[in-house]
């Protein structure tokens, strides 16, 4: 019986490695935990003070106004390396 033929397979090489580490910036790490800070001080503030504070004429929307800061710092927080 013949002998069947052998594939040669190619080596992996992996791909180069970037001599350079991943750096933020200087300034993302105080404003990712500003921003957390902010959004969670102004939900506080509008519930503890009865819906007067932090802006009485947004009212509902001082809600909208602490999550959206709250995001912004959550966004902030993937970019950290």
């Amino acid at each position: 019986m013949p002998k069947s033929r052998v594939r040669p397979k190619a080596v992996y090489t992996p791909p180069p490695r970037s001599s350079k580490a991943k750096v933020s910036p200087p300034w993302l790490v105080p404003t990712m935990l500003g921003s957390l800070i902010i959004g969670l001080a102004w939900i506080v503030l509008y519930y503890v003070s009865s819906e007067k504070l932090p802006i009485s004429a947004l009212s509902g929307w001082n809600l909208v106004v602490g999550f959206a800061f709250l995001v912004c710092g959550v966004v902030l927080a993937t970019r950290w390396h």
